[in-house]
């Protein structure tokens, strides 16, 4: 079953359209909080299509990302904030929340205990509103959440908008032919991680 290739068809057809500039924010905006394709599918035809502005639609997306990544944030607090009846009538809130402490306890003794671990992030091949989500649940400060945000999501688009300019055709090429891979392997992670987190809420 074909899920992300169709996307990233669509995605393609808004990178030609005359507001591509606007729809690759919003994309990004986007899919720092929901959407399942990230915006390098789009992006990428872009910068192709038009290669010296490549740094500058980066900079769109990265800008889009990080507005997202704070509605993500807020999101993944308040929803957790909300669900707290139901993991309780599960017997799973005792637990999450234990996790919860000791996450926030390792951030207390070091602000950026979880820095690290969030710009490493930002080199996987994970939707970013996982990252954006957990951290707003687990109250990561926000100036190190913020920072390393911009680094792991800067980092992608910025390599992206590179590669593209050196490789050309070639690399957007490879982009398509991979896409569909690429996107269930990130949606196996994400599964995944969620079974591992509910796991250790039940049993840990």
């Amino acid at each position: 079953m074909k899920i992300f290739g169709p996307l990233y068809e669509r995605a393609m057809k808004w990178a030609a359209h005359e507001r591509a500039p606007t729809y690759l924010t919003v994309l990004s905006f986007i899919e720092a909080i929901i959407f399942p394709v990230m915006p390098e599918v789009m992006l990428a035809p872009m910068c192709v299509a038009q290669p010296r502005r490549g740094w500058w639609f980066a900079t769109l997306s990265l800008t889009g990302s990080m507005a997202g990544a704070l509605v993500g944030y807020a999101l993944g607090h308040f929803a957790f904030e909300a669900l707290k009846p139901v993991f309780a009538a599960l017997g799973m809130l005792g637990s999450i929340e234990g996790g919860i402490a000791i996450v926030q306890a390792k951030m207390a003794e070091s602000p950026w205990a979880v820095f690290t671990f969030l710009v490493l992030g930002g080199f996987m091949p994970i939707p970013m509103k996982v990252f954006t989500w957990a951290s707003g649940i687990v109250g990561v400060p926000l100036p190190q959440y913020f920072l390393s945000m911009l680094i792991g999501r800067g980092k992608r688009v910025y390599v992206l908008a590179a590669v593209i300019r050196i490789g050309g055709p070639r690399a957007e090429a490879a982009l398509r032919r991979w896409i569909e891979p690429l996107g269930w392997i990130a949606t196996a992670l994400v599964v995944v991680l969620v079974a591992w987190l509910v796991w250790r809420a039940k049993f840990a």
